[in-house]
């Protein structure tokens, strides 16, 4: 039997129960016995010490809430008796004292890319058709049943479920517990049909509801991040559609492209609805002339790239109070590894880097960065109070009813995925990670929109930890899933490609769950490993509207 809690951080006064502990029962944490005062469920925190009304409480070795009230030693520590409190933080002191991991073991491995002028790989070889505004989803749609089943890119439910049965109990007349009881065929498995071109993994839809009707700044932004999967190494050309009028021209898209890459050479395909005299020759004109450029870019091939040439997106989602502890430092390691073998790692998520921001801070290798980091934090918690939802808000329901029951818990636990190395560069959205070593990038906490702006930003592999499970996955980049916990390995096993459970239970540690997912992150680069999300069909894309509607 493992441990039945755990002190993250000598500095701590809270403990992490890792299985559910009853009232009265007494537990050794490194040599020393406290009594608990109250049942304590599995992933929530009790206090170590006693507390008065306005203490600060430290967990992960850093201030995460105030006591609302008393709270005895042993005690459960939750929403009840505990508010969002973090420490300040400043720039005027830096301290970055980093020794990488042994990479021996990898620094001569090579995965098989599609390599891109000016040095990018990537890790998928997809054709994008874009909508320059939401005026197109339409046509949009059109496209996708006209060339996705077609050309073989069809995801199949190979069980697909026949309701029939249900349908001819209801209508011969049985009850709703007969009707309860019968089966139903099938499983969520999806498998692609065999394609035409064999080099071109996906025709990709970036649907989308932005383009016009908000700010000039959304429009822009949107056009940026656009550029950022048009030049996407993952990508090998795009179709773009727009009305004509909207907000999003495409000059600026164009603009936008040349900024991101100034050498991008790869066929991108531009088309006009207000220049055609109807519906049927645009689409007739777009079909035709993507097909063409597909049998283009099918010549291309996978060819060995080093390791630096990974970029990875660090990515958390229906969080538990387990992702701190197992899957998020395992994946701390991994992008540990990553940096010291050259590649470049990025870390999102700015409202769950709250509480965190002193630590991030202090390892920026310059004043700049700290400076930019400051200022966006800063900015984006003024917003956020603005329209009355501090980042105090950010925990969702699941996540507190799973014991992340401040922003600040959260935060430091989600933090962990960023591992140790230093910060090398602080990213507005949609600006590209270009420096080696790992990034920081402003987005929101939210799964999707976040992982929307890490492949943005150039991820070409994304790891995407989680505690009560999701099925988000990105249009472009692969996203693997991994799990915090054997419980949520098992039920949801249909989205799961890794599981760090075994961490929590004592059977692995922190670093060999790490270096095994740097193998999957190997395997999924070279096209060797589909993850669930790809298998799926889980091409999700949601771009953040950081303005109003006018």
């Amino acid at each position: 039997m493992g441990a039945r809690a755990l002190i993250i951080d000598g500095r701590d006064t809270v403990a992490v129960a890792l299985q559910d502990l009853d009232a009265n029962s007494t537990v050794d944490i490194g040599g020393q016995a406290y009594t608990l005062a109250e049942r304590i469920a599995q992933k929530h925190k009790f206090a170590l010490q006693d507390f008065e009304a306005g203490d600060l409480v430290m967990m992960y070795g850093v201030v995460v809430g105030k006591a609302t009230q008393r709270i005895g030693k042993g005690s459960h520590v939750g929403t009840h008796n505990l508010q969002h409190h973090t420490a300040a933080y400043d720039v005027t002191s830096r301290q970055i004292r980093w020794r990488g991991p042994n990479v021996d073991h990898w620094k001569d491995r090579t995965w098989n890319g599609y390599h891109r002028k000016g040095g990018e790989v990537g890790t998928a070889n997809h054709w994008l058709i874009v909508p320059l505004v939401f005026c197109e989803n339409r046509n949009l749609e059109v496209l996708r049943e006209t060339l996705v089943e077609q050309l073989g890119y069809a995801i199949e439910r190979k069980h697909r479920l026949d309701i029939s049965p249900l349908v001819n109990a209801y209508r011969s007349g049985a009850d709703k517990d007969a009707i309860a009881a019968v089966d139903l065929d099938g499983t969520a498995y999806a498998d692609r049909t065999n394609p035409i071109f064999k080099n071109v993994d996906g025709i990709k839809f970036l649907r989308h509801d932005m383009g016009c009707g908000g700010t000039r700044q959304d429009a822009a932004s949107l056009c940026a991040l656009l550029a950022g999967y048009i030049t996407h190494p993952n990508t090998a050309g795009a179709t773009i559609l727009s009305l004509g009028c909207q907000n999003a021209q495409m000059a600026d898209l164009k603009t936008a492209i040349a900024q991101h890459d100034s050498a991008f050479d790869r066929p991108v395909l531009y088309f006009e609805q207000q220049q055609y005299p109807s519906e049927r020759s645009f689409i007739t004109s777009i079909v035709k002339e993507t097909f063409l450029k597909l049998m283009e870019v099918n010549r291309q091939e996978r060819m060995p790239a080093g390791l630096d040439k990974l970029v990875l997106g660090l990515e958390c989602g229906g969080s538990d109070g387990f992702s701190g502890i197992s899957a998020n430092p395992a994946l701390g390691h991994t992008s540990d590894l990553l940096v010291a073998l050259g590649a470049r790692t990025i870390l999102a998520e700015f409202p769950e880097l709250n509480g965190v921001e002193q630590e991030l801070i202090n390892r920026c290798t310059n004043q700049e960065s700290a400076e930019k980091f400051a200022h966006l934090m800063q900015q984006y918690a003024e917003r956020a109070e603005a329209v009355g939802s501090g980042f105090e808000n950010n925990p969702s329901p699941g996540n507190i009813r799973d014991g992340l029951i401040t922003d600040a818990i959260k935060s430091a636990g989600a933090a962990k995925k960023g591992g140790s190395s230093p910060v090398v560069d602080v990213l507005d959205y949609t600006e590209p990670a270009k420096k080696a070593g790992l990034n920081l990038l402003c987005t929101p906490g939210g799964d999707v929109e976040s992982t929307t702006g890490l492949a943005g930003s150039g991820a070409n592999v994304i790891v995407f930890t989680t505690g009560l499970g999701t099925p988000t996955g990105n249009a472009i980049t692969p996203v693997l899933k991994m799990s915090t916990n054997d419980l949520l390995a098992g039920r949801m096993s249909d989205i799961i490609d890794i599981n760090a459970g075994a961490i929590v239970t004592g059977q692995a540690t922190v670093e060999e769950v790490g270096s095994q997912l740097l193998e999957l992150i190997i395997a999924t680069a070279s096209g060797d490993y589909e993850p669930a999300a790809v298998r799926l069909g889980q091409d999700d894309f949601i771009p953040w509207k950081r303005g109003i509607s006018l």
